[in-house]
């Protein structure tokens, strides 16, 4: 694989603690959620991070995939996904659950359906998951 671009983060303290990229632009306290059975509060959790990080990747991959077609995706337009956590079936530790759910106005029903699948391949979140992640879309 050809590296485009490479970033660095650094955790401490895991999910109650903090973490960094190594260029400063990114700078988070983590608190592990009381469902978890952490003390909730300020901050932000693993989940949270990976939800954002999908979301706007799984965006730029429909643009992507749009652009190819010569189709205008409005500014507008959203990703957002649901990130949840729980203990695997197996019991052999936690897992991860995802739905996103893509808007895009102004472009048919249809096409946006096709633009959701051709962008789930693209997307390197969706690709990394393939096989151990049943991840949900829904075009709203």
């Amino acid at each position: 694989m050809n590296i485009l671009y490479k970033t660095q983060a650094t955790a401490t303290g895991g999910r109650t603690g903090s973490a960094a990229t190594y260029d400063g632009a990114l700078k988070v306290d983590l608190v592990t959620p009381k469902e978890l059975g952490g003390p909730g509060g300020t901050g932000n959790n693993p989940e949270q991070l990976f939800a954002a990080g999908y979301s706007a990747c799984f965006l730029g991959a429909i643009k992507f995939v749009a652009g190819q077609q010569k189709i205008k995706v409005r500014d507008d337009s959203t990703v957002t996904a649901d990130v949840g956590i729980g203990p695997r079936a197996d019991g052999g530790g936690f897992g991860l659950d995802v739905a996103l759910t893509i808007s895009l106005p102004d472009i048919e029903r249809a096409v946006a359906e096709d633009l959701v699948q051709r962008a789930h391949i693209v997307c390197p979140y969706s690709h990394a998951t393939k096989g151990s992640l049943d991840v949900r879309l829904t075009v709203a």
